[in-house]
């Protein structure tokens, strides 16, 4: 069969979007295939904040944070803990990454319009020592726009190229097989879906009208992730790293990401790694206005907020709000239960919860500066966390500590709070405001928050005491698993080539994006670092369309 073009990707999201358009920049006829419908171009990037991991940037330097690629690449690889052999190529690509986030990133996606909010974030920050997990340094900037500000350039160019006859979309298009000849991967077949007409995000049909084959010169999977999919989260979930899967979780992607290219990719001899490595957020709440199955938002809290376990203990340093997200994540599981709690006061609500998401920060996704002054300089918390805290299922404010607790039991199946149990330890908490000393691990690490700039002007609350009236009403916020990122995926060396089981690259094939754990099969290791999933993306889509370009 005569090919119908010089590439096929599978996938419309970041990391097709930046293939394609290498692709086409260099006279390549690219098909892209997609199983959703036009509007969902983009794919999860469309959802995202807009988080980049930038090293060294301009914005870092006029905050007076000093940042290098040495110091970029040791919290890296302190974070990876990469332990295996196969380890290989996802070390080589991280390594790789860090020096483009060092150098040519951001100049490169400045040069096609991109712009990031002045203030640098700090995610992830670790908690433990300079060689383990964690940003040592902020890093996380947040695109003008928010995920569709970072997609904008890209798809413009691609639908430029569109517009010339270099790319054609086509929709509702579902991959079941990789056509091999003489051991060369020389296209794809699959489903055509019936038409949907959802909007973005929501779950559409899989209803078939017809099938599809097309013969191309290159192949590239870029197909996204898991996160949708729990059945197959739970049977990928390491147990004895982690502890038991949860027994109810929230999903923090749409329904159509399923992971089904994955198997589809093995079963043509392509290798899987590290699909025990994932990354799931424990800030997780069910949405009051969701758009696809199980919808959950996850919240990016300041260092304030007080944690607690479902017994009502609170939880032990690095476990502090944004500092070690798979650490608090198996002390929580450990504990026989799958939610936690937030336990904050009105000053630190306003000053210090942020929700993850394009649709959750209108002001920062809408490009209005007056928008952003005053949401986040108004008199209450920005308009999206007020609607979150007065209409979420999981969300109780009350006048004083004992409703509080109240209200917390009864959203749980049984009660497992006590009033007293929980007033001692807030009580200790706030006496350790009285004085600028402190045995408390939160109270030295919101100090130390306050020391940076961005942190003390945006991001962290004046330290005070949690039952002092004036600081009221007092909020409790029950948090669940939310289901995010697979860190594992397809193996692939430095040219985002697929691999087979022993190592060698499949001719014809290549991937990007999640489904290649964003590069080599796990660039992360076990832990992100934050900024590094869009980051990822755009990173291997533009490996692996300037060498499947033949």
């Amino acid at each position: 069969m005569a090919a119908e073009a010089d590439a096929v990707i599978v996938g419309a999201g970041l990391a097709g979007l930046v293939a394609a358009g290498e692709l086409a920049d260099r006279g390549k006829r690219v098909v892209i295939l997609e199983q959703e419908g036009e509007n969902s171009l983009g794919g999860q990037a469309f959802w995202s904040l807009g988080g980049l991991f930038f090293v060294d940037s301009p914005e870092q330097r006029r905050l007076r944070i000093r940042d290098s690629r040495e110091l970029a690449l040791q919290d890296w690889l302190g974070s990876a803990q990469f332990d295996r052999p196969e380890d290989h190529w996802p070390r080589r690509f991280a390594e790789s990454f860090v020096d483009f986030a060092a150098g040519e990133m951001r100049p490169w996606l400045h040069g096609m319009g991109m712009r990031w909010f002045p203030v640098v974030g700090w995610a992830e920050r670790g908690g433990a020592q300079a060689h383990g997990h964690g940003n040592s340094v902020p890093r996380f900037h947040i695109t003008w726009g928010t995920g569709p500000g970072v997609l904008e350039p890209f798809v413009r160019r691609v639908r430029e190229h569109a517009d010339k006859g270099r790319i054609e979309f086509r929709f509702r298009h579902r991959v079941s097989r990789l056509i091999k000849t003489n051991g060369t991967v020389t296209g794809v077949a699959g489903e055509i879906l019936e038409p949907s007409t959802v909007e973005r995000g929501e779950q559409s049909g899989r209803g078939v009208s017809g099938d599809f084959e097309i013969a191309a010169g290159a192949t590239i999977v870029a197909s996204g992730g898991i996160g949708g999919n729990f059945d197959l989260v739970r049977q990928s979930w390491p147990v004895g790293r982690l502890g038991p899967a949860p027994r109810t979780m929230i999903a923090g992607v749409p329904h159509h990401v399923d992971g089904r290219m994955i198997a589809i990719t093995k079963e043509a001899g392509g290798a899987v790694i590290n699909g025990d490595r994932m990354w799931h957020y424990t800030e997780g709440v069910r949405n009051w206005a969701p758009i696809w199955p199980n919808h959950g938002i996850r919240i990016l809290p300041g260092p304030s907020s007080l944690w607690f376990d479902a017994r009502g203990n609170r939880l032990p340093a690095p476990c502090l709000p944004g500092f070690d997200t798979l650490s608090t994540l198996k002390h929580i599981l450990s504990t026989g239960y799958d939610y936690s709690w937030f336990v904050l006061t009105q000053k630190i609500i306003k000053k210090e919860f942020a929700l993850s998401g394009s649709e959750q920060n209108p002001d920062f996704t809408s490009k209005s500066w007056s928008a952003v002054l005053k949401s986040r300089r108004g008199g209450g918390a920005p308009p999206p966390v007020e609607a979150f805290k007065q209409k979420g299922k999981d969300f109780v404010v009350r006048d004083n500590l004992r409703d509080l607790v109240a209200g917390m039991n009864a959203l749980t199946e049984e009660p497992l709070l006590d009033h007293d149990k929980l007033l001692e330890q807030v009580v200790a908490r706030d006496r350790e405001i009285d004085n600028p000393f402190s045995k408390d691990a939160q109270v030295t690490a919101i100090n130390g928050a306050r020391n940076y700039l961005g942190d003390k002007l945006i991001r962290t609350a004046r330290p005070h005491k949690i039952l002092d009236p004036r600081n009221g009403p007092l909020i409790a916020v029950k948090l669940h698993i939310l289901t995010r990122k697979t860190l594992g995926g397809l193996h692939t060396n430095l040219d985002a080539q697929v691999l087979d089981k022993d190592g060698e690259p499949i001719p014809g094939l290549y991937a990007a994006g999640e489904v290649a754990g964003f590069g080599g099969g796990g660039y992360h290791g076990y832990n992100a670092l934050e900024g590094t999933f869009l980051g990822g993306c755009i990173f291997s889509g533009r490996i692996a369309g300037r060498h499947a370009c033949g």
